[in-house]
């Protein structure tokens, strides 16, 4: 592989790791997924120049594989944020005033939903349910689950994370 590849947020540890991938599933068929699944837990996301640096790896063309990571709502291909709160907008919690809480997140980090912080600190979604309506609102960083979600008490709970 061209070893003159860069890109600010691919070490050069990262691209031996990314370049054993793509050696290890170049001549297997459909690895498609399995290469960029692999490389977007090494990296965070799928920059667009990692595509096409996969796609010539594998001999695929990039548009192919733009596709797949486009199609699939596993694949990201903007930097993700070192933490991901994930604010459930199910019936539940929209009743019980998570759109205020969503609303608290935007203003104070300058962020919509599907975006990150300018630091990477944080990525903001929303979900349909979280599956945990009794706690209602619900709000999820990683893997924490945060129940009974207030505007006051949200900026407390993200303060915790660095």
């Amino acid at each position: 592989m061209n070893e003159d590849f860069k890109h600010p947020d691919i070490t050069e540890n990262m691209l031996t790791k990314i370049n054993e991938i793509i050696a290890s599933n170049k001549n297997k068929s459909g690895a498609s997924i399995t290469v960029l699944r692999e490389c977007q837990s090494i990296v965070g996301y799928l920059p667009v120049e990692l595509i096409d640096y996969i796609g010539k790896g594998l001999n695929i063309s990039a548009s192919e594989l733009f596709g797949v990571a486009s199609f699939y709502s596993l694949f990201s291909m903007i930097p993700k944020g070192k933490n991901t709160i994930r604010i459930c907008l199910g019936t539940a919690c929209y009743v019980k005033g998570i759109k205020e809480v969503l609303d608290r997140i935007s203003n104070q980090y300058k962020i919509k939903e599907k975006e990150t912080t300018p630091d990477r600190r944080f990525s903001l979604e929303a979900v349909r349910c979280l599956g945990a309506c009794g706690l209602a609102p619900v709000m999820v960083v990683n893997q924490d689950i945060h129940g009974a979600m207030t505007s006051d008490r949200v900026l407390d709970v993200l303060d915790k994370y660095k």
